[in-house]
């Protein structure tokens, strides 16, 4: 029997470009809004390498349990418990208020974080066992290895708390990538054949594979980096608002506003699911997630950077500077390895946008310690535009072929 025989697809619409996120979808998604802005405060001031390295494994955590629902939502699609999403919902929100805690090294904030980490993802391991499915893109959605280490952080303290969290993420990553969905219904079908009980009335022996729905998880990929940006514009609003008003600080809320409409443009109308320079159905789930999760990542720490920027209006301090130009050079790292999954790749293109665009930041961050802010700002700006312009003129020159995202 091969793999195909064994997957059992999504419940589909009648056409799958009719199903968007439904209320319950939305509503959830809502949480993420919290979540992203209380771990990009960790950025806020003048971070330092604990702060960055922090805020990392807090957003992967968040990243996790949010992704593990949303792919739960999308495979289940009608079928969804309500009750369930409702509950992690709660534990999410719960996540996001002991953000701060964490921050300052309070145990009780600390515990509870995890706590609720560890019982969002039972939930899920839950909902899955229930739905007898492994998930082929994201195996790790319901399996407990990577919440070991979180279930024994609960009887630590700092640091060492923060070494097993981030154990417990890298053990999810390495099930991503290392182990096979097929394998685990494998050896799930051999654990229930030694299994004297009988089953369940109505229920088959061993769980069936599953696929997620690309439309639709690609529609909640791309709002959870809206929410990002959304909250770049946030942190730019909330500083601007209680500065006074000169030329300076006008000059730069409207560089903030270009470099995040750019990465916008970026994202969406050069890009897919919120990933630059990705087209539908070139890298399997299993990459395209671990890159979504990191460009969000580096949009959240850049829209920190820009808050902080607008109390800095002379020159930055060198951790802002460097967290704002690194962040943007992470970005269209990113982008750049969405690209090679393209089988017509350019050597031009790498060499004349992606080199330039990650290069660029980082000169600006190393030697850009005297450079006024808002030329700063404007300097990424142009950086951020260039990708664009690139592919324009590529696409207008009757020689060139650039390939454009879907």
């Amino acid at each position: 029997m091969s793999e195909d025989d064994t997957i059992a697809p999504a419940p589909q619409p009648t056409s799958e470009e009719n199903r968007h996120a439904s209320w319950l979808e939305l509503f959830f998604d809502l949480v993420a809004v919290a979540g992203v802005a209380q771990i990009a405060h960790l950025l806020h001031g003048v971070p330092d390498m604990s702060d960055l390295g922090l805020y990392a494994l807090l957003f992967l955590a968040f990243w996790t349990a949010w992704i593990v629902f949303t792919l739960y939502a999308n495979v289940a699609y009608e079928n969804t418990h309500v009750r369930t999403v409702l509950a992690a919902m709660f534990g999410m929100a719960v996540m996001a208020a002991a953000v701060p805690g964490v921050h300052e090294g309070d145990d009780q904030h600390a515990r509870v974080f995890a706590l609720a980490y560890v019982l969002i993802r039972g939930l899920a391991s839950r909902a899955w066992q229930h739905r007898r499915q492994i998930l082929v893109d994201w195996p790790a959605a319901q399996m407990s290895l990577g919440v070991i280490p979180w279930i024994v952080s609960l009887w630590t303290h700092d640091p060492t708390r923060h070494w097993l969290w981030a154990l417990g993420i890298a053990l999810d990553l390495y099930v991503t990538f290392a182990v096979s969905a097929r394998d685990i219904v494998e050896r799930q079908g051999a654990r229930e054949r030694h299994d004297d009980r009988p089953a369940r009335r109505g229920s088959a022996r061993g769980p069936s594979l599953a696929r997620s729905q690309t439309e639709h998880l690609s529609e909640r990929l791309s709002l959870f980096v809206l929410i990002v940006l959304g909250e770049g514009v946030a942190q730019v609003v909330e500083a601007t608002s209680d500065a006074e008003w000169d030329k300076k600080l006008c000059v730069l809320a409207v560089a903030a506003f270009f470099l995040l409409a750019a990465l916008w443009a970026l994202s969406f109308e050069h890009g897919y699911a919120g990933v630059p320079h990705l087209t539908a159905g070139v890298l399997p789930s299993r990459a395209g997630l671990p890159l979504h999760c990191f460009v969000s990542g580096c949009l959240a720490a850049l829209a920190a950077a820009l808050g902080a920027a607008a109390g800095h209006l002379d020159t930055l301090p060198d951790a802002t500077r460097w967290l704002l130009c690194s962040s943007l050079a992470g970005y269209f790292l990113l982008s750049g390895l969405a690209w090679l999954g393209k089988a017509e790749r350019e050597r031009r293109w790498l060499l004349s946008v992606a080199l330039p665009c990650c290069a660029l930041p980082l000169l600006l961050a190393a030697f850009g310690a005297h450079v006024h802010t808002v030329t700063v700002v404007w300097l990424l700006v142009l950086i951020a535009l260039w990708p664009i312009l690139y592919e324009r003129m590529v696409t207008k020159s009757p020689k060139g072929v650039v390939g454009t995202a879907t």
